[in-house]
């Protein structure tokens, strides 16, 4: 049978979040605060679900650093899926977001009015979505039952959770973009599948 829950975690802080950068498919792994974060989340999530039939990560660094604690806690494989990355962001990979304004203030306009544009000349918004929902409608399929634990980057939990409900690509982008290991469920096993909660990140207060 399906999964019945998939939880979203996306990763902790990087190297490059911490210092401002677009990542996309480039970028170093995680920071010495982000390992905290990661640590932190792991615990969380093993005081909190008890039925982990499946733990996929994007093939990232900073995705699959993320998922080891919680692979080790839960006692289970981690397996990745190139699907499950960042959108690319094409040349604009490593840069600040002032310096792609500077190089490129036309492209970065027409996104923010709406307009889908590939980033960096590599990936749009719905090309994102559109490879995203393959691999966890795939993934969710291949769970058998229980719980899901995908953990992924920022665009992949925004571009899944607009697909469930339902939104158009500009409406996906006025959702708040997902904190560092936030944690997203979807519930599956009904008719379609339904949002439990978004974007939660209590459990890193202090940290």
């Amino acid at each position: 049978m399906p999964a019945e829950r998939v939880v979203l975690i996306r990763h902790g802080e990087s190297h490059w979040n911490a210092t401002a950068l677009w990542q996309g498919h480039g970028g170093p792994g995680l920071s010495p605060r982000g390992r905290r974060q990661a640590e932190t989340t792991a615990a969380f999530l093993a005081s909190l679900e008890h039925d982990v039939r499946m733990l996929v990560s994007s093939d990232l660094p900073r995705a699959t650093e993320t998922a080891g604690p919680a692979a080790d806690a839960f006692g289970v494989r981690a397996r990745t899926d190139v699907r499950l990355r960042e959108i690319d962001v094409g040349w604009w990979s490593g840069l600040t977001s002032a310096e792609v304004r500077r190089r490129d203030p036309h492209s970065i306009d027409a996104i923010r009015a709406g307009r889908d544009l590939p980033r960096g000349g590599a990936e749009t918004a719905r090309q994102l979505r559109d490879r995203v929902m393959t691999a966890v409608t795939d993934l969710v399929a291949a769970c058998d039952g229980g719980t899901m634990l995908v953990f992924c980057h920022g665009g992949p939990v925004r571009s899944i959770v607009g697909a469930v409900l339902g939104l158009s690509i500009a409406q996906e982008q006025t959702l708040a973009g997902p904190g560092n290991c936030s944690r997203t469920v979807v519930l599956y096993g009904t008719d379609r599948p339904r949002l439990r909660c978004y974007n939660e990140t209590a459990h890193l207060i202090g940290g």
